[in-house]
């Protein structure tokens, strides 16, 4: 089968009919409030999925205060209210022995959807943005691990072809990813810049309707 990212990431963010296109944008330091507010926002349950126990406010602060932008890789996805809706933490690591790589480091990633935008493939598009940009990083292992109860996770993880061990209730699933390519590359960057325009034209409405909102 050829390798077509291009081709793959286009069906992507058209998604299926109904649904809004969905651009997947690297996030920041400017980002760190809306993190901490999508993660806030999140129930005890999608607490409970997205990091593997019900943790506290305070525990989300302290998660959130610590992300390195850059050590790591966190993606967003911005609604039309300019609300985060999806994000998509990645993180690296030294390979260990005994792990399917010959690189020098692994990639796991987690992610988090809120309410409103279930089932409008977010959390699709998050990984798929994620796989990308490690192979384009010569990663070629992506990792996820979850609570075998987390459906849409597993759904994602069988989806894109990731091997899954289960164990004791959580699931390890990883991803052998291809060696970058320059269509895979072209891919990655038409993505950000069309991600940053739409961030960019969101950002500016919500701060037009503010200053045009009158005070009480």
């Amino acid at each position: 089968m050829l390798d077509n990212p291009l081709v793959r990431w286009l069906r992507g963010i058209r998604g299926k009919p109904g649904r809004p296109t969905v651009l997947v944008k690297e996030l920041g330091e400017r980002d760190r409030r809306r993190i901490l507010r999508h993660f806030l926002a999140l129930d005890d349950s999608d607490r409970l999925l997205r990091f593997g126990s019900i943790i506290s406010d305070e525990a989300i602060q302290k998660y959130v205060a610590k992300l390195d932008f850059k050590q790591d890789i966190v993606f967003g996805v911005v609604n039309r209210v300019f609300q985060l809706v999806g994000v998509g933490h990645l993180a690296f690591a030294k390979a260990d022995q005994g792990k399917p790589t010959q690189k020098a480091r692994v990639a796991e990633f987690g992610v988090s959807v809120s309410t409103s935008a279930r089932g409008q493939g977010v959390g699709s598009r998050l990984f798929q943005r994620a796989a990308i940009h490690c192979r384009n990083a010569d990663v070629d292992t992506l990792y996820m691990q979850c609570l075998t109860s987390n459906a849409t996770m597993m759904h994602i993880a069988k989806k894109a072809g990731m091997e899954i061990k289960r164990e004791y209730g959580e699931a390890d699933a990883y991803l052998q990813l291809p060696p970058p390519s320059p269509a895979s590359v072209m891919a990655e960057a038409l993505e950000e810049q069309w991600a940053v325009i739409d961030y960019t034209v969101k950002a500016n409405a919500r701060a037009a309707v503010k200053w045009l909102t009158p005070k009480k």
